[in-house]
């Protein structure tokens, strides 16, 4: 396993196909230091910036109403990994689940269809 990030790696590619078409001569009227591929180029790195993460923990819908209720009304993960007062499927799915349920608090989630 690697250090390097998907983001590093991403900028790798970027930079490669923008080394390529530039050494092709595939660039076009070059104006003010750009070319015509500069565009391209900063519209996928807002769609990545934008993306979510790779590899999302998916939960079901009422594991998403808990998490969604709990963070706006100011909790944080471990007032709702131990709220009393939860029903009991969040606490059986906390029981069985609770590296997946940390994960999606953390960094984002799916629900399941």
């Amino acid at each position: 396993m690697s250090n390097e990030t998907k983001r590093d790696v991403f900028e790798k590619a970027l930079i490669k196909w923008d080394d390529l078409v530039h050494s092709c001569g595939l660039q076009g009227e070059e104006t003010h230091g750009g070319c015509e591929f500069d565009p391209i180029l900063i519209k996928y790195k807002k769609q990545y910036d934008a993306a979510l993460p790779d590899e999302l923990p998916v939960i079901p819908d009422y594991v998403d109403e808990y998490i969604n209720c709990m963070k706006s009304s100011g909790r944080d993960i471990w007032d709702a990994m131990h709220y009393p007062f939860r029903s009991n499927d969040i606490s059986e799915y906390m029981e069985d689940n609770s590296e997946i349920f940390s994960r999606a608090w953390l960094d984002g989630y799916a629900v399941e269809d």
